[in-house]
């Protein structure tokens, strides 16, 4: 069974096509490694919530879009093996590839699929 990694992040809006490059770059790396997709998705509608929400979450600005990505893998086993040898790869390194976004205020995890039609 498939296995998936999400991820959802504030970016400046001022850098989507600095973050658009740079997801481009990683996707590469996630292929090569072993991913079977990458989506990486630029927010359209996502409202602010009253008690949670997307841009809450990741503690969105005023001049901030929210993105939404994942990664769909044969595995979690393949994901595992894969995120060591990803993080390794000179094209994820910071100088490199670097973020246009703070990723402390990023969220991820790993998921499981229960239903997919």
């Amino acid at each position: 069974m498939n296995y998936i990694d999400g991820l959802v992040a504030a970016v400046p809006t001022a850098n989507r096509e600095a973050f658009r490059k740079h997801a481009q770059e990683s996707a590469l790396a996630f292929k090569e490694h072993g991913a079977l997709k990458v989506v990486e998705c630029w927010g359209d509608d996502v409202p602010e919530g009253k008690l949670t929400s997307f841009p809450m979450a990741v503690k969105c600005q005023p001049d901030e879009t929210v993105v939404f990505s994942w990664i769909t893998w044969p595995s979690r086993e393949a994901r595992d093996d894969a995120w060591k040898k990803v993080m390794a790869d000179p094209r994820m390194q910071p100088a490199t590839n670097p973020m246009p976004f703070d990723g402390k205020r990023m969220i991820y995890g790993g998921f499981q699929i229960l239903v997919e039609t």
